[in-house]
C-alpha cells in the first residue's frame, strides 16, 4: 500500500528529524512535514494530489492545537 510506505517513511523523517529526546512525540514543525510529505507523494506518483492535499490539511489543524508541531500521533 503507497499510504501506508509513505506514512511509515514520515515517521522514520519526524524521528530523525525532531529535536526531542528518543521515544518521545517526535513532533517536527507543519511546514517541514509538509514540505516532505508533498515531495515524497509526488515521487511515489501513486497517492491522488487530492488526497495528499486533504490530508495535509487535516495533520495543519491538529499541527495548529500543538504550536504548529507534527506529532507522529496526528498520522
Amino acid at each position: 500500500d503507497p499510504l501506508q510506505s509513505l506514512l511509515s517513511s514520515m515517521k522514520h523523517a519526524c524521528e530523525i528529524l525532531t529535536r526531542d529526546p528518543e521515544g518521545g512525540a517526535a513532533p517536527i514543525p507543519f511546514e517541514t512535514f509538509s514540505f516532505l510529505y508533498s515531495y515524497l507523494a509526488s515521487i511515489d506518483g501513486e497517492v491522488p494530489e487530492m488526497e495528499t492535499q486533504a490530508f495535509l490539511h487535516r495533520i495543519k489543524e491538529e499541527a495548529d492545537k500543538q504550536s504548529g508541531m507534527v506529532l507522529i500521533r496526528h498520522f
